[in-house]
């Protein structure tokens, strides 16, 4: 398949009063032409700031993308002049922001908003950007678009706006998309719409998707390959299929693990397992491996600082323990 996106040696670090922390440190990924790739890991594992970096909208002050290339169709994005950037976030690569209130303008129209893709992008008069403004809300299932196109956000749920990021995300079908939690706050059906509206642009056009959720049941279903993300690093990556048949990585292991599972205590009340500890701050992590005070296998070994390795076809972990490509005692299965 033809490399969409290529990601190498990515670090973006903020700086504070109390030291450097790293969010996104030597970050490695590749997207495919009309493949889904799954960004996973706790919060503050660092994947809302690398897809901020991926388009050169990390805050600066106080953050800074410090080294690295971001390959968008052979173009380093990294080295791109402000202008044509501009050009290339919206159409060619767009991104459904997590908080929409934070990412929607307060004192303008909804129609307006979305309305403002289309001229900027594809040059529609007025009239011809508010129709399809509110063509795009009822795609993503907004009831009454043509009255609610009119609303200010604050006027609308949670959800509903949302759906509006949805909605701008999509106008000028991206050839990559980057969704960043984008069905949080919305109820299950909406949210199967959504998934299914994403799905559709992607094989229609061969849209490439980085999907950035906590959700591991829409990783499941949406994704072709998953990322697994802690500390700002990849510590393991694999189809699919694969991670969740036999993962790698202990921290991959423990996030599988915390996942409910219906029936499967038979009725009887068991406690949820759940990862130990928290993620470090990540301006004093612990040498060597990130996850070693958290990890139920650490080995002497693991105050060096290990690589991300192919264990198996497909399949890269950064772990010491799995040298034999092996899955853990405990694994999921």
């Amino acid at each position: 398949m033809t490399k969409l996106l290529e990601i190498t040696g990515l670090r973006t670090i903020f700086s504070s009063d109390e030291g450097i922390a790293a969010a996104v440190d030597g970050v490695d990924l590749h997207l495919d032409e009309g493949e889904t790739l799954g960004l996973v890991g706790e919060s503050g594992c660092g994947k809302s700031v690398t897809a901020l970096s991926i388009m050169r909208l990390v805050p600066s002050p106080p953050g800074r993308i410090v080294s690295g290339r971001v390959m968008f169709q052979g173009v380093d994005l990294l080295t791109l002049p402000e202008p044509e950037m501009r050009k290339v976030r919206g159409n060619d690569i767009s991104m459904i922001f997590q908080e929409p209130m934070s990412s929607l303008n307060p004192v303008f129209r909804v129609e307006d908003q979305i309305a403002e893709v289309f001229r900027v992008h594809r040059g529609m008069s007025r009239s011809e950007a508010r129709e399809a403004s509110v063509e795009m809300l009822r795609k993503v299932g907004i009831p009454a678009a043509e009255r609610r196109a009119r609303d200010f956000p604050h006027q609308m749920s949670g959800g509903m706006r949302q759906r509006v990021m949805i909605a701008m995300a999509l106008a000028c079908d991206p050839k990559m998309m980057l969704a960043d939690e984008p069905t949080t706050a919305l109820d299950v059906t909406i949210q199967a719409q959504i998934l299914d509206l994403m799905n559709d642009i992607k094989k229609r056009l061969g849209t490439g998707i980085i999907l950035i959720t906590h959700d591991l049941g829409i990783v499941a279903e949406m994704a072709d390959r998953v990322a697994v993300m802690y500390t700002g690093m990849i510590v393991e990556e694999a189809p699919v299929r694969s991670l969740f048949a036999s993962p790698q990585h202990p921290y991959t292991i423990g996030l599988l693990k915390s996942v409910p599972r219906i029936g499967e205590h038979d009725g009887r009340k068991a406690r949820l397992h759940v990862v130990r500890g928290m993620v470090p701050d990540l301006r004093h992590l612990p040498p060597g491996c990130t996850f070693q005070d958290r990890c139920p296998e650490v080995q002497p070994v693991c105050v060096r600082p290990p690589i991300l390795e192919r264990k198996q076809s497909g399949h890269l972990v950064r772990c010491w323990m799995r040298k034999d490509g092996q899955a853990a005692p405990n694994a999921v299965r």
